[in-house]
């Protein structure tokens, strides 16, 4: 081979050698890189996220597994087998699948009492409550104050007093006043007043509820 062909020769490899490692090259190289890079993330991401469960402890396994669907809920004195999901709320069974829908919706956020119910002989709110938490205690309803077809002796003195207005906040009024009364047959106004705080009224009864419930603790 000649001079001049060796160094022509020579000349063409150094230009593919540069040519290889040129600006080019490495944008395409650093793109490609990127590429596999965000590739293996989303891949190991998704199977990450199928798998989660996998990662989770005995104990939340069981407990997810382990919820009974079908629950016995002691309503007014009456038990009912209903189907609830693990997330469901008091008052959505209540409404929506035992049509007591005298428990009423509101905030749904456990701020305005509309939805007030009594478990045991304290006051709920129902919309923050999971039916599965209550469903071996007694829940009483507006529905299950009334015995016999008589109103109880709450119920007649907001009569009286002309508490209700729109009536929408009514029936959370009467299962506090009952159940104050039920355990301090006697209270103060201020005890009254106390017990009741946690029922708001759109339309501004208070002072006519207080004085019902105060009507109520004197017997009428």
């Amino acid at each position: 081979m000649s001079e001049d062909c060796r160094t022509s020769h020579e000349h063409s490899d150094a230009h593919e050698h540069n040519h290889d490692h040129g600006p080019l090259t490495e944008i395409a190289r650093t793109r490609a890189t990127r590429r596999s890079f965000i590739k293996g993330v989303i891949a190991s991401g998704a199977t990450l996220g199928a798998t989660g469960y996998l990662f989770r402890s005995g104990e939340a396994q069981a407990r997810t597994a382990g919820v009974e669907r079908l629950v016995s809920l002691k309503v007014n004195g009456q038990v009912r087998r209903v189907d609830v999901l693990p997330h469901e709320t008091l008052a959505n069974t209540l409404r929506y699948k035992l049509g007591l829908t005298g428990t009423k919706l509101s905030c749904d956020r456990g701020e305005c009492g509309a939805c007030t119910v009594m478990v045991g002989d304290a006051t709920n709110y129902s919309c923050t409550t999971l039916t599965h938490s209550v469903a071996d205690k007694e829940i009483t309803t507006i529905e299950g104050i009334a015995k016999n077809g008589q109103l109880h002796p709450v119920q007649k003195a907001f009569i009286e007093e002309i508490g209700p207005q729109c009536g929408f906040c009514t029936p959370g009024q009467v299962i506090s006043a009952v159940a104050l009364l039920k355990a301090n047959p006697n209270p103060t106004i201020e005890q009254a007043r106390r017990a009741m705080s946690g029922n708001l009224c759109r339309c501004g009864s208070y002072q006519q509820y207080l004085a019902g419930v105060m009507r109520a603790a004197k017997g009428g």
